[in-house]
């Protein structure tokens, strides 16, 4: 295995900044919200809306990124993304209603929602495949920290300057990236002249937005109204039929062949899909449990997810090495199992735990997750062809989206049954300590699922031999 040419690591770190733009942008809102609504003289409550239609926004318009790409090629629409997300980011921050700051958060949904899949598309068409490793583990940074240093900065800012420069902040590193993306990437594109699969578009992005709502809608919504089950059974429903759309018609919107490469779907839909669930679950229940278990406030809470940040980037220099030594499939089964065990021990955490002990789990459950991160998003992509490079993006764009939300909706979902079935009043600790447990369980029996790579799965690129 090579290391990354000088070209390849630099586009590498240009589609990486605006990745951790977008992410950070995505995570800062939340810390925000109650000023935010009394800035706008709204209820705090209503500013949700702000938050739903980002991600409704960015559903809707995922599925057609590939097209674009190859129409207008990957750079041009990559640069047209961060452009969009940043003007919109300056209506943002200067928005004087809701209503101005909703219509700005849907533009920059759309930014959003072309960024992810055509960066990791401009990263792949200009690596060399025995240097994807190395790419990949620099474009996965920013999904493991901006999460986590997100609410930290957002209540910084917040505190000490205004809610708005949240999103001002984004207009000098967009521009940045912009004049980066035009200065060093090459506008190569796909030779296609096929029209754009309307049908196909209007089936899958109905499907995601529905299903994504409806998941959100199960962590956050009273469910005995149903509403939740109907959103998303009818995204389901919606799903079904695109899917059947896709496999029937010539030049559909997005191709389902990568399905077809076991690295990949195994990376995206099978195994991979349930640890990125759980790996969402934890950064969630974390800060929750800091603050509902222990009683910390909002500052120390998050400098203990700091903790859990160092671990995500204390890996990074040491996950090529490894891969190199042990291969994709050891790698995945044996950091998998240690993955589901630091985060079980994670139920062993109370007010009363050493600092050592504390400062071990969260730093172990950090550096595994991210481990299991860089070695699925490479393999992902170790066998597909340049042909379903593409289509195999926006997949796997939407199936992160996917299992992000329910992630989130997973570790809601277990406080809540958790608490009913104790008939707590209010979420007690021991009801975290069950959602760990079940977690870190999910995790273990999902990576048995790798049993069915072969052994010499993604060699090519990790440079493994037996």
């Amino acid at each position: 295995m090579t290391s990354l040419r000088a070209e390849s690591r630099l586009i590498a770190l240009i589609v990486a900044s605006a990745f951790f733009l977008q992410g950070l942008d995505s995570a800062i809102i939340n810390t925000s919200l109650p000023q935010m609504a009394a800035s706008l003289h709204v209820a705090t409550l209503d500013m949700s809306i702000g938050i739903t239609v980002y991600m409704l926004s960015a559903a809707a318009f995922v599925p057609m990124s590939g097209w674009l790409a190859d129409r207008f090629g990957a750079r041009d629409i990559f640069i047209a993304s961060i452009l969009t997300f940043t003007l919109a980011s300056l209506v943002c921050g200067i928005s004087q209603t809701l209503t101005q700051l909703i219509i700005a958060r849907a533009i920059q949904g759309f930014g959003g929602a072309l960024m992810t899949p055509v960066g990791r598309m401009v990263v792949l068409r200009n690596t060399e495949k025995n240097q994807l490793l190395h790419a990949t583990a620099l474009i996965t940074w920013p999904a493991l920290t901006a999460p986590v240093v997100g609410p930290v900065l957002g209540g910084f800012l917040t505190t000490y300057f205004s809610w708005r420069w949240n999103f001002l902040m984004n207009i000098p590193i967009g521009l940045m990236g912009i004049w980066l993306a035009w200065r060093f990437i090459p506008n190569a594109r796909e030779a296609t002249s096929n029209a754009l699969d309307w049908r196909g578009l209007i089936l899958s992005s109905t499907a995601l937005s529905l299903t994504l709502f409806g998941l959100e809608a199960f962590a956050h919504d009273d469910l005995k109204n149903g509403m939740p089950m109907i959103l998303t059974l009818t995204g389901l429903l919606a799903g079904y039929l695109a899917v059947r759309h896709f496999l029937k018609t010539t030049h559909p919107l997005l191709s389902l062949s990568s399905l077809n490469v076991q690295t990949y779907r195994i990376c995206n839909l099978s195994a991979g899909a349930f640890f990125r669930v759980s790996s969402t679950t934890v950064p969630f229940l974390l800060p929750l449990l800091f603050q509902i278990g222990f009683g910390l406030n909002a500052l120390a809470a998050g400098s203990w997810m700091l903790v859990y940040f160092a671990g995500n980037l204390g890996m990074k220099p040491v996950t090529s090495p490894i891969l190199q030594r042990f291969g994709f499939r050891s790698t995945l089964l044996a950091n998998g199992i240690i993955t589901s065990l630091s985060i079980a021990s994670c139920a062993l955490l109370t007010p009363h735990s050493n600092t050592g002990v504390m400062v071990a789990i969260l730093l172990l459950a950090g550096l595994t997750r991210s481990m299991q991160f860089t070695a699925l998003n490479t393999l992902a992509f170790a066998d597909v062809t340049a042909a379903q490079r593409s289509s195999g993006s926006t997949l796997a764009s939407m199936l992160m989206q996917i299992t992000s939300v329910l992630g989130v909706a997973l570790g809601a979902f277990l406080l809540k049954i958790t608490q009913t079935l104790d008939a707590h009043a209010h979420t007690a600790l021991e009801d975290f300590q069950i959602a760990f447990i079940v977690t870190g369980a999910i995790v273990f029996l999902s990576t048995l699922l790798f049993l069915q790579l072969p052994r010499d799965a993604g060699a090519e690129v990790s440079g493994h031999r037996n």
